[in-house]
């Protein structure tokens, strides 16, 4: 769309004014080229009228003549639109009377403006000519001596103006050419240089592409001077955003430590009304408490689920650290463990929000397994994949969606179903993906993958969470 694209408009107003300027200064060049050429002729005109002065003598009967005309062919031919005449100055109102003409004029006299003349001064004017012609004509009033009577006479040159227009509009033709290739020059150089003067957008564009894609942190200084303002505003922006989801974070943290210890004896106050047979209030309570735990984990996660620019985790380290944790559990002391994992694995995802879907994926294949689990981890075409094995009963393939639900459950164990949902919750919010298959009876898998972490450093600048152990220890179970 033309009206949405800030480059086409640019384009299309660079194309405009150079038009608009070329035509304006081939109308000029004309026209200076029409005065210059017309001015020549003045002076080719006056040539011929001081030729014509020096020509005018008496005829052996006596009367004035010029006995020397201007040679040139043309005033001999008819109608050929250069002229020359000589007449008498009118005096006491009476008439001129004709001295001698060319005799290209034939039998027509060219009509002379009645202005007053000074001896030797020269006077241009736009006259008639034969056939309705228009004549360029320089006129001049001269003396004779007075050998030749001392009698004044009006001598004037002319020369037809189609002359004029016709070298004027051959001038123009040889121009146009000339000005067209000037014109795709300039809209060539307007194209490059509303690239050129564009690019600093672009530049901003694919700035922010990184920092969305966890490659870059901020926009940077390295911008011309009329876009480094918008950069510092988005910069500002950021920087802004980041204290925001750390006070959020914070937050959430103090949420989840302000509702442990609440928790912890509710679930006390329900063990002792059961002792005392009081089932129903207990089980009401119970309700309560982990509807209030589910909040408080969905509201975590929700805390979690930022993505940090500079986030690195190195997958190596953390798995080791969660299979050593989950390890220790009663449900995994029987279990062999065979941890494979690519040191040059970096995901770019928080380490404390990959320990916590490792946490769940281990915590689930612990439970579930007989004798053993394998955990590898791997670079497959730019991405992180992380697998988790165990040699479980698996998950029918038509209930693998409802096992990675909120709340979803195929057990009846201990947990709220909250702990899968989550882990693939955190997954996507670091762009990544967390899916189960191949599921045979005998065989579970859990696949987790995410982006590759192109920088080396861990740089983790946000302010944890976890306030209540959560980083050493799985979360809930689903």
């Amino acid at each position: 769309m033309i009206g949405g694209s800030l480059r086409v408009r640019l384009f299309l107003a660079g194309v405009v004014s150079i038009l608009v300027a070329l035509a304006l200064a081939a109308f000029g060049l004309s026209l200076l080229f029409e005065r210059h050429v017309e001015r020549r002729m003045g002076d080719d005109l006056t040539v011929v009228l001081d030729r014509l002065v020096s020509g005018i003598d008496r005829t052996q009967d006596g009367a004035l003549s010029v006995v020397d005309p201007p040679d040139d062919p043309r005033f001999e031919k008819p109608l050929s639109g250069l002229y020359w005449q000589v007449t008498t100055e009118p005096v006491a109102g009476a008439a001129s009377t004709l001295v001698d003409r060319s005799r290209s004029l034939w039998d027509t006299e060219l009509p002379l403006p009645r202005d007053e003349l000074f001896e030797g001064s020269l006077h241009h004017h736009r006259i008639a000519g034969p056939g309705g012609t228009s004549l360029i004509a320089v006129e001049r009033r001269v003396t004779l001596p007075a050998r030749l009577g001392g009698t004044a006479l009006r001598l004037v040159v002319a020369r037809d103006v189609a002359d004029l227009r016709n070298a004027t509009r051959d001038f123009t033709s040889d121009l146009m050419p000339f000005v067209a290739m000037v014109g795709l020059l300039l809209v060539v150089a307007s194209a490059v240089q509303v690239r050129v003067g564009l690019a600093p957008l672009a530049a901003v564009q694919a700035r922010l592409a990184a920092i969305r894609a966890g490659t870059a942190e901020r926009l940077g200084q390295a911008f011309p001077d009329e876009v480094q303002p918008l950069a510092g505003e988005v910069d500002a922006l950021l920087d802004a955003r980041d204290r925001q989801v750390q006070a959020a974070r914070a937050r959430a943290g103090d949420l989840a430590h302000g509702f442990k210890t609440p928790l912890q004896v509710l679930a006390g106050d329900v063990e002792r009304l059961k002792e005392k047979g009081e089932r129903a209030i207990a089980e009401d309570l119970a309700v309560i408490g982990e509807t209030m735990r589910r909040h408080v984990e969905r509201e975590l996660a929700r805390a979690r689920r930022v993505v940090s620019a500079d986030a690195v985790a190195p997958v190596g380290e953390v798995v080791e650290r969660v299979v050593r944790v989950v390890g220790r559990t009663p449900a995994a002391d029987p279990l062999e463990w065979e941890v494979s994992v690519d040191p040059a694995a970096k995901a770019r995802i928080a380490p404390d929000d990959l320990a916590e879907i490792l946490g769940n994926l281990l915590e689930n294949a612990a439970r579930h397994a007989r004798e053993r689990i394998v955990v590898t981890a791997a670079i497959e075409t730019g991405e992180v994949v992380v697998r988790v094995v165990d040699d479980g009963p698996g998950i029918p393939p038509q209930m693998v969606a409802m096992a990675l639900q909120r709340g979803g459950r195929l057990d009846t164990g201990p947990g709220t179903g909250l702990g899968l949902a989550i882990a693939s919750d955190i997954a996507e919010a670091w762009d990544g993906l967390l899916s189960l298959g191949p599921t045979d009876p005998g065989r579970m898998t859990a696949v987790l993958r995410l982006p590759r972490a192109e920088r080396t450093v861990l740089a983790e600048r946000t302010v944890s969470t976890d306030r209540t152990g959560l980083a050493e220890r799985p979360l809930t179970r689903s």
